[in-house]
């Protein structure tokens, strides 16, 4: 028996136009959708007449969930999986289950559409050619404090997530390590009060203190490689060590990637990271 597929189906941010019209072909086929909140998305499935069953797939169950959902897979039917709002996988829950079903060769078919990532880098303003994204924003000041000194040590556009009651708190950590950086704020995208408000991370600390922020916010801070020469020691040696930690280098391997990222001499990276 042949084994069905698994689709990775993006759902509207705000905006129920965005849906494709592959998706609904898709959701309305498939034998079951695993969702990140079926309540939630059972309101956008009745809003298109699509009566497929659902099934709860969040970060709390989405282990043992993702052995189920392989079962029903291996028993020849289409899954889809959905997440609340936008891209599965893209600080979402899913790549467990896809994960999994490549493993288990498993077809896996992505069906593109909305994501607040993309959607937010489109409208900033901010150069596009070169980004990161670290999903949400730190909680705690240290970890904060480590994600900002990473963010310096690769000139360029870095994109984080974050939660209206939170939003400034986390300006203001940027504002106080990065004060010379450009940033933006997107919020409520695609909906009625959509919101990109951008400039030095002073001023946009100042104007979400003065009109607290509604709905989900993506923040877009770039730095420049003048920032990032003004580097200390300290942010230099955690440079190194993120290099090495995501690309698997050697200490000296990473030592000479940080200094062409930095475009700084290789003896000055050396001299703050060499002996760690």
């Amino acid at each position: 028996m042949a084994t069905g597929r698994l689709f990775v189906v993006a759902t509207p941010i705000g905006n129920l136009e965005d849906i494709s019209a592959r998706a609904l072909r898709v959701l309305s086929s498939v034998h079951v959708i695993a969702a990140e909140d079926t309540r939630h998305s059972k309101k956008l499935l009745d809003h298109f007449n699509i009566h497929t069953p659902l099934t709860s797939y969040h970060d709390h169950n989405e282990s043992h969930k993702a052995d189920h959902l392989l079962e029903v897979l291996r028993g020849g039917h289409d899954v889809a999986l959905i997440t609340d709002a936008g891209t599965p996988c893209v600080a979402d829950p899913g790549y467990r289950v896809v994960r999994a079903a490549r493993e288990a060769a498993i077809q896996v078919e992505s069906v593109p559409g909305p994501s607040a990532l993309i959607a937010a880098l489109s409208v900033s303003g901010l150069p596009t050619d070169r980004f990161a994204f670290y999903g949400f924003f730190p909680r705690k000041r240290k970890d904060a404090e480590a994600v900002i000194a990473q963010a310096k040590a690769v000139p360029g556009t870095h994109v984080f997530y974050e939660s209206p009651n939170r939003i400034c708190a986390a300006l203001k950590v940027i504002s106080e390590l990065a004060a010379d950086a450009q940033i933006c704020v997107a919020r409520e995208l695609t909906k009625l009060h959509e919101e990109v408000f951008g400039g030095a991370p002073a001023t946009v600390l100042k104007h979400f203190e003065q009109a607290p922020a509604r709905g989900e916010c993506v923040i877009i801070l770039h730095l420049s490689e003048a920032l990032a020469a003004e580097l200390s020691d300290e942010q230099i040696r955690e440079a190194v060590e993120v290099v090495i930690e995501t690309q698997s280098l050697s200490r000296r391997d990473a030592i000479r990637e940080v200094a062409a990222r930095l475009s700084i001499p290789r003896n000055r990276v050396y001299d703050a990271a060499g002996d760690a």
